[in-house]
């Protein structure tokens, strides 16, 4: 059965970390909205997403079978179960998705850095809001988030010096894709930040590396179906933000 993922057509936003754990797992699944027809586009998705019994607060979406699945690390938590991507003990799985959800903490933190004052207003609206934030966001909040996910590298099993190379050990899982992409989401919006904190987290950046060269991430990352960042997504550079 081919997946229905719905998402805004034009940006990466929440939708790639459903999109990277789909082709890493080499799902069937279809970009409904980024299609031709009556299915695509942003208004189709709009209806779409009102007319279920129960609706999604917002995109990403997903529709399996009967199964129509909100928030990115829900639609994530049923993948993960299906493909591999999570362990199969409860607790395992547990932490894979509480990893997740801290990745969409920190997801939320970066957007709101261009926009902390409101999601209606234009960033130029909020521009010294703003570089108040971001002063915080580079000097702080990069560093707690990215600080914490290096600690958990260093003590997965097997307990050795190097740690076990992905979040859980020895296997990847969806939580590893998603730490992929907030890296090259960070490294997009705060590339000078990222450049002084990086020799800070070396098994964070080879956990990035090492999901950039798995072989269907890789396919799909030169692709035309990875849209690039923009300044109309979550991570968005704007030079100001980040001297």
């Amino acid at each position: 059965m081919t997946y229905q993922l719905h998402y805004w057509p034009t940006i990466q936003g929440r939708g790639e970390f459903v999109r990277l754990a789909l082709e890493e797992a080499g799902a069937a699944y279809a970009d409904v909205a980024r299609g031709d027809g009556e299915d695509g586009g942003e208004q189709a998705l709009m209806e779409d997403m009102a007319g279920h019994d129960r609706p999604p607060f917002a995109p990403p979406y997903l529709v399996d079978g009967d199964l129509v699945i909100g928030q990115t690390a829900n639609i994530l938590l049923h993948l993960g179960l299906r493909h591999g991507l999570a362990p199969r003990g409860e607790g395992g799985r547990l932490w894979v998705n509480q990893l997740q959800l801290t990745i969409a903490d920190l997801v939320a933190e970066a957007h709101d850095v261009h926009h902390p004052v409101g999601l209606g207003l234009y960033y130029e609206d909020q521009k010294a809001e703003a570089a108040r934030r971001a002063e915080e966001f580079r000097t702080h909040r990069m560093r707690k988030f990215l600080g914490w996910f290096e600690t958990v590298l260093a003590r997965a099993p097997p307990k050795t010096e190097g740690g076990g190379g992905w979040l859980t050990g020895q296997a990847p899982t969806y939580a590893d894709l998603s730490l992929f992409q907030a890296v090259e989401g960070l490294r997009y919006a705060f590339p000078n930040a990222m450049k002084r904190l990086e020799p800070k987290l070396p098994r964070v950046i080879a956990v990035r590396d090492a999901v950039a060269e798995r072989p269907n991430v890789a396919a799909y990352l030169a692709s035309e179906r990875r849209i690039p960042f923009s300044t109309e997504g979550i991570f968005r550079r704007y030079p100001e933000l980040d001297p």
